[in-house]
């Protein structure tokens, strides 16, 4: 489905431009789709009351209909708009980490459409802490529903260029407000169970959310799942265990495939092992610094399909911290192919 003419607007991502954000805000009032830049991943938003521009964010991304939206908003008064009731570890968590990479989960109010919420009786909602998300929002003067702007299962964009691969012809305008500065989506915790329970790690971390509320159950899937995530085209191998082990089994693996004349992707980190000779190297980040491995994970993975490898062989990180998102990502993307030493 191509023939849509994606205007490109460039704008400040500190001073966004108002004409642009102005034009923008008429899209998504229109009906329409409008890629943006979060401090996360660039969503692709719609008005998220208007049920059938929401249905297009579906069709475009070729996103599971079983698959809800996160809504965002840009004030607190929008909050009380899409959702029942606020309760005391929603205001805490706010407080601490809005605007920030944190969705939380809460009652749905009746205006929020069946198609945002899955046909749950919940809704996601989140206030992104980023100068062009927040101008957007409040241009439209409604809540944005908006999932990553990349088509279904491949890797979330960081950057205005990953969403044109995906969309240019595709969607009514982009805010190019350059790289996204986190790298992986938000933090997904659910308030609606008798404990406060993380469904996706995130932006904010286990440690940091513990710290807030004293403690949260986890609830988080890994590996093979009902619908494919962040995946690049070649299949994904992640190895796991002690550092010279790990790079020892990379380096056997990735020399038993090119035998077979396959071509091998490897990802690996500034600060790692030399596998320069084992494959075509990718590098995240340094492992030393997981944040800086979340900001680069999803573009390192996207260059793969550039480079057309046949097999990718990633180095796990240390489950801590940011690093545990890192490590999600990696294992959602793997669909199960994990090898441990």
């Amino acid at each position: 489905m191509r023939g849509i003419k994606t205007c490109h607007l460039k704008v400040d991502r500190v001073n966004p431009e108002k004409d642009a954000i102005a034009r923008a805000g008429m899209v998504l009032r229109r009906g329409g789709l409008v890629a943006f830049p979060t401090e996360t991943v660039y969503g692709l938003g719609a008005a998220a009351t208007n049920t059938r521009a929401v249905a297009r964010i579906f069709e475009v991304k070729g996103r599971p209909p079983d698959n809800p939206l996160i809504v965002h908003i840009s004030s607190r008064s929008q909050l009380k708009a899409v959702v029942k009731d606020i309760t005391v570890e929603a205001e805490l968590l706010m407080n601490d980490f809005w605007p920030g990479p944190l969705t939380i989960i809460l009652p749905a109010a009746p205006v929020v459409p069946d198609i945002v919420t899955g046909g749950l009786t919940t809704v996601a909602v989140r206030m992104p802490d980023h100068p062009v998300a927040l101008a957007l929002i409040k241009a439209a003067g409604v809540p944005v529903a908006a999932p990553s702007a990349n088509l279904s299962g491949q890797p979330s964009p960081t950057q205005a260029a990953h969403v044109l691969q995906d969309f240019d012809g595709r969607i009514d305008a982009i805010l190019d407000g350059g790289p996204a500065g986190i790298g992986v989506e938000s933090t997904v915790l659910d308030l609606t169970t008798q404990a406060p329970t993380v469904l996706r790690p995130g932006g904010i971390t286990l440690e940091e959310l513990g710290s807030c509320l004293g403690g949260v159950n986890i609830n988080i899937t890994d590996g093979a799942a009902k619908h494919t995530h962040y995946a690049p085209h070649a299949p994904l191998y992640l190895v796991t265990g002690s550092g010279p082990a790990v790079a020892s089994k990379i380096r056997r693996l990735a020399e038993a495939e090119k035998r077979n004349g396959r071509r091998v992707g490897i990802l690996t980190y500034v600060d790692s092992e030399d596998f320069s000779s084992a494959g075509k190297v990718v590098f995240a980040g340094y492992k030393g610094s997981p944040e800086t491995v979340a900001a680069g994970l999803y573009a390192a993975l996207r260059s793969f399909n550039e480079l057309a490898v046949d097999i990718i062989l990633v180095e796990g990180l240390e489950e801590k911290g940011i690093g545990l998102t890192v490590m999600n990502r990696l294992k959602k993307a793997a669909d199960g192919r994990l090898i441990q030493v």
